[in-house]
């Protein structure tokens, strides 16, 4: 278990790159003596490493870094069958993957886990000795501790102590997360948000994710419920929403609702890359449907630039791209629905992610409390 100090020093670290020891100790307002003593116990136990040594006036200095081998996590995402599994460095990186069933029973779930994490670590026992943290994303409200489902309409679940449950069968530290709040984090550690203090993510795709860092740190809210955008009322009236709401964003603008509306409408496009093909060469009902699509979620985005006012609005997505009719439309709602003096200020950027991306973000789950500590708020 690392110190408070510790944990301090890690996290100017992992904010700001490579430091020299002087100004580490001039961040965390500690003598240099004081933070060199912190810095060689966390070289001792493996966490940091000392870098390159740069040169300048007075004496040189060596920069001190995160190992990547000093630590190791595991995170598995429960959002599709087979589940994946992958084993993350202290960098983020992936060094192995491994799938399993998913199953709704959380009991079956742990004992899954526990009989596919020897296959994940086969042949690694440096890595074994250093697994320091296991991550579960999954779609629902999780509290405040990172401990139990209150929520999942996906797993039909309720108040699952499920972290308890994991840990129990696999004798590792664990924590669950909302599948976009695990990416949002994945991205301030690992990503294009990490020097970015106040910014959201949109996670696109069959469902629609959100989730803020406010202030450096994780947004989740009073209940664990804070961005989910997937739920606020687009269309009054309209669509019935697995909720057992109507008319919810995810009801128009996400992948799943924009092909159901496709075969309503009698097209055979089974994806959104050929929606817009259809578009591009005047498809009436396909423009009308991305329109609608698009408007809805850049309404959506409008409404998260008007109350948070981030640095930036990173929307993620796993299948089709930004370039087409959607793209152009969600960017024109953005801007016509947000204060006049905010259009065009907050710097919207679109990423193509891969199918890693929840199992990703679910080690850095157990990366962040291991760096940082329980994100209590």
């Amino acid at each position: 278990m690392l110190t408070s100090s510790q944990r301090q020093l890690l996290r100017v670290i992992s904010e700001s790159g490579p430091l020299s020891r002087t100004v580490l100790a001039a961040s965390m307002g500690l003598s240099k003596a004081a933070m060199s003593g912190i810095a060689r116990d966390l070289i001792t136990l493996g966490v940091l490493h000392e870098t390159e040594t740069v040169y300048g006036q007075g004496r040189p200095s060596i920069l001190l870094d995160l190992h990547p081998e000093g630590a190791f996590f595991v995170g598995i995402s429960l959002l599709e069958d087979p589940a994946p599994m992958v084993l993350s460095d202290l960098n983020g990186k992936i060094i192995a993957r491994e799938n399993m069933p998913l199953s709704r029973d959380p009991e079956i779930i742990a004992g899954l886990i526990a009989d596919a994490l020897p296959k994940l670590l086969a042949g690694r026992p440096d890595v074994a000795d250093k697994l320091s943290g296991l991550g579960v994303a999954l779609s629902g409200f999780v509290d405040e501790k990172q401990a139990n489902c209150v929520q999942s309409t996906l797993l039909g679940w309720q108040d699952v102590p499920l972290a308890k449950i994991v840990r129990q069968k696999t004798g590792v530290e664990t924590f669950i997360e909302n599948d976009a709040k695990a990416v949002a984090v994945s991205e301030k550690l690992f990503g294009i948000a990490r020097d970015i203090r106040n910014f959201s993510v949109v996670s696109f795709g069959d469902g629609i994710g959100c989730a803020h860092f406010i202030r450096g740190k994780l947004y989740r809210g009073n209940h664990g419920g804070a961005g989910e955008i997937a739920h606020c009322t687009i269309e009054p009236n309209g669509s019935p929403c697995r909720c057992g709401k109507r008319g919810c964003l995810d009801t128009v603008a996400s992948i799943k609702a924009i092909k159901e509306m496709s075969k309503a409408e009698g097209l055979s496009c089974t994806s959104l890359t050929e929606l817009e093909e259809e578009a591009s060469v005047g498809n009436a009902v396909a423009i009308r449907i991305l329109h609608r699509a698009g408007a809805a979620l850049g309404l959506a985005i409008a409404h998260i630039i008007q109350f948070n006012d981030p640095g930036m609005i990173l929307i993620t997505h796993v299948e089709g791209n930004f370039d087409g009719l959607f793209g152009t439309v969600v960017q024109q709602a953005i801007e016509a629905n947000v204060l006049p003096r905010y259009a065009g200020q907050t710097p919207i950027r679109t990423q193509r992610v891969d199918s890693d991306i929840w199992a990703r973000g679910a080690a850095s789950i157990a990366a962040h409390n291991f760096l940082i500590g329980p994100n209590l708020n």
